[in-house]
């Protein structure tokens, strides 16, 4: 089933000028060769090619022994011993280069042998080539490291601010090599490298560092060099893709000759950068990121979604790589990407898909100055593709739960709010005096760690669609009224006679987190209500309201979970949830629970509501009884106007300024009562 969306809007015309293939008769342009695979011996794995700053890989087709030998000794090995096909060291990312390459075995690099040509192939990635390489090195060549040797980075922070700082931003750069932490030398670095260390360490950037103030400090020191040099293009996502060569060069031969340290400094996030509950400094308001992500359930984790003419949309997965990913990553201040996933693992978005086949280098400061085509142009249409996830390296560290000590009697922190961007409590909002008694355990907070979360959405435009008024007889509502589904004017009415005017509308909340949506109570703890003969799950499932133009409230509604289901899910889903004969409830991953207009308390009371334009506010979870990954697309708005016996609802949409509003309004709340 597609979901009913608003039209997107026109994409701004943008221009591509991709040359994918070079004429044979021109030069070979320069490349760069790697080796990529699980744990092996140096001199095997799946080839990689670097073109025009992407890495891709080599189709098997038409590759034979004399290809191996030219990428072999391409890579600083005296010979080649085998080739491999059919993905025999995993399948690679990104575009494949070359395909049906045909070489003498004499070329001095892979561009100089006969190919399709640049990007021209009709392969997939289980077709990608490897090689197998003799131990024998070309003299002066540069090795590679076998893939995870290098997994472990850390920086050592030495003089006495880097040692006090948390996280440490600058430091000596160590890699941890057979159970013990070794240094790499400085020789050749440059800030490529430092890059690609700072974004491992999940910070954005690096910044320039004046190393005189390190060199008295490490040349006193007793150093063990096991890295000699390192050479990074910068956007790697590890030290480990990098060209690396290690120690000893040969017998008697130092592998540090000038006896110094890599130093690296990394520029941290303002976003992420440390402050005090107090006064740190505050993103300015009307700042909005043009890139987010959603329905994750960590920091630096979640669905793409992109800003474009005023409307949050998502990014088609065709060609979604690591590189463009650690280009989000980067642009929300987080590290390099860890993972760039497809498929809609983070569930499917309802707006437009704005970006399709994104391609970029990884040195892009934003997603917007990637090459890429629009939807339409891209093939890629809401429901019939999946939607990019990133995963991000974060200097942000998790928090586990510790069960406590009967000793630990003192309450340290009462009234702790934070905002999720914070690098520990201290920095967060919370009471100037400790607003909760001692007593231990009793009062004590504590949390639930999960991998995964719900994550409740509005159908906006199916509101708009079926909204419409009724003048309803009061003989008819006396179960909405015991429900408190009517304004507290009805109170006072002369039953059964007269009519309440009701604004309904139908309501379809989609889950699209990655967990079930499913009630906090278990059965055995649900609410029986008579008049209506069903069971409340949840007592305020949606609050809906109508407010002036100013924010404030004329009118409410709210609808309590008494049927918490499945009633539709998408092809290739089952139902799971029906309420049917005192069921289990909740609302399945991917499936939608829809309220019809015409089921009770699915109304706003706008009997005693004037003539005007309002603003229609649904939301979803309003109470927060049940976790979500994420709570800001959680309000759905429109715009509304009523002239006494007609009403037009136009503009619905999921809104971030309803859920800010509400947060500036807990805010207010906290400073009326004296509240840090």
């Amino acid at each position: 089933m597609v979901i009913p969306a608003g039209t997107s809007p026109t994409l701004l015309p943008l221009v591509l000028l991709l040359c994918w293939v070079a004429p044979s008769e021109q030069e070979p342009a320069p490349v760069q060769l790697r080796l990529v695979g699980p744990r092996g011996p140096a001199g095997e794995g799946r080839l990689e090619v670097l073109y025009q700053g992407r890495w891709g890989t080599v189709c098997d087709d038409g590759f034979d022994f004399h290809a191996a030998t030219v990428a072999c000794r391409q890579l600083g090995y005296t010979a080649a011993v085998t080739w491999t096909h059919s993905a025999t060291y995993g399948q690679g990312e990104g575009p494949i280069w070359l395909d049906n390459v045909r070489c003498g075995g004499s070329e001095g690099s892979l561009a100089e042998c006969i190919h399709n040509g640049w990007g021209t192939s009709d392969c997939h990635h289980g077709e990608d080539a490897g090689v197998v390489c003799s131990e024998q090195r070309l003299p002066g060549s540069l090795p590679q490291v076998p893939g995870l040797s290098l997994e472990e980075v850390r920086l050592k922070p030495i003089l006495a601010r880097a040692k006090l700082s948390m996280p440490v931003t600058e430091g000596a750069v160590e890699v941890k090599h057979n159970g013990r932490w070794r240094q790499v030398c400085d020789a050749g670095w440059t800030r490529n490298n430092s890059r690609v260390v700072c974004g491992m360490l999940g910070f954005p950037q690096e910044k320039h560092i004046n190393t005189n103030f390190y060199r008295l400090k490490t040349l006193s020191q007793k150093n063990s060099f096991w890295v000699h040099r390192v050479r990074c293009q910068g956007a790697e996502p590890h030290l480990a893709r990098c060209p690396t060569q290690v120690a000893p060069l040969a017998p008697g031969q130092h592998a540090c000759p000038r006896g110094m340290h890599a130093i690296v400094s990394c520029l941290p996030s303002p976003v992420f950068q440390k402050g005090t509950g107090k006064g740190r400094s505050k993103t300015s308001p009307g700042k909005v990121s043009p890139v987010r992500l959603r329905a994750g359930t960590h920091a630096g984790e979640g669905r793409v979604e992109v800003l474009r003419h005023g409307q949050w949309g998502t990014v088609c997965d065709k060609q979604w790589d690591l590189a463009a990913a650690s280009v989000v990553c980067r642009q929300l201040g987080y590290g390099t990407a860890k993972q760039a996933l497809v498929g809609a693992q983070m569930g499917q978005g309802l707006g437009p898909i704005h970006m399709s086949e994104v391609r970029c280098t990884g040195h892009e400061r934003s997603l917007g100055e990637c090459h890429f085509q629009d939807a339409e142009q891209g093939g890629c249409w809401q429901g019939a593709q999946g939607l990019v996830r990133a995963l991000c390296s974060s200097s942000a560290q998790e928090t586990w739960y510790w069960a406590g000590s009967p000793d630990a009697t003192r309450v340290l922190m009462s009234g702790v709010s934070c905002t999720g961007t914070e690098l520990a409590l201290q920095q967060c909002q919370r009471h100037g005096p400790v607003h909760c008694p001692s007593g231990g355990g009793r009062f004590s907070a504590g949390v639930t760690c999960t991998t995964h979360a719900p994550d409740l959405v509005m159908n906006a435009q199916l509101v708009q669609e079926t909204a419409y008024l009724e003048d309803r007889p009061l003989e008819l509502l006396y179960c909405a009224h015991e429900e408190r589904c009517l304004s507290r004017s009805a109170d006072h009415m002369h039953w059964p006679y007269g009519h309440r005017r009701l604004l309904r509308f139908s309501s379809q909340i989609h889950n699209l987190g990655r967990a079930d949506f499913r009630p906090k109570m278990g059965r055995h703890a649900w609410t029986w209500h008579q008049c209506h003969r069903h069971f409340h799950s949840i007592e305020v499932f949606t609050h809906y309201d109508l407010l002036t133009l100013n924010g404030s409230k004329v009118a409410e509604g709210h609808k309590a979970s008494f049927c918490l289901e499945d009633t539709s899910c998408p092809e290739g889903l089952q139902r799971r949830f029906a309420c049917a004969n005192f069921g289990e409830q909740g609302v399945s991953v991917g499936c939608w629970d829809t309220y019809r207009h015409d089921i009770d308390c699915q109304w706003i009371d706008i009997t005693d509501v004037p003539p005007g334009s309002y603003t229609f506010q649904v939301v979803v979870n309003p109470k927060h009884e049940v976790a979500e990954s994420d709570f800001s697309n959680n309000v759905m708005r429109c715009q509304c106007k009523y002239d006494g016996q007609r009403i037009w609802m136009h503009g619905c949409h999921t809104s971030t300024e309803g859920w800010e509003q509400r947060g500036d309004l807990e805010r207010r709340e906290r400073l009326a009562n004296n509240l840090v």
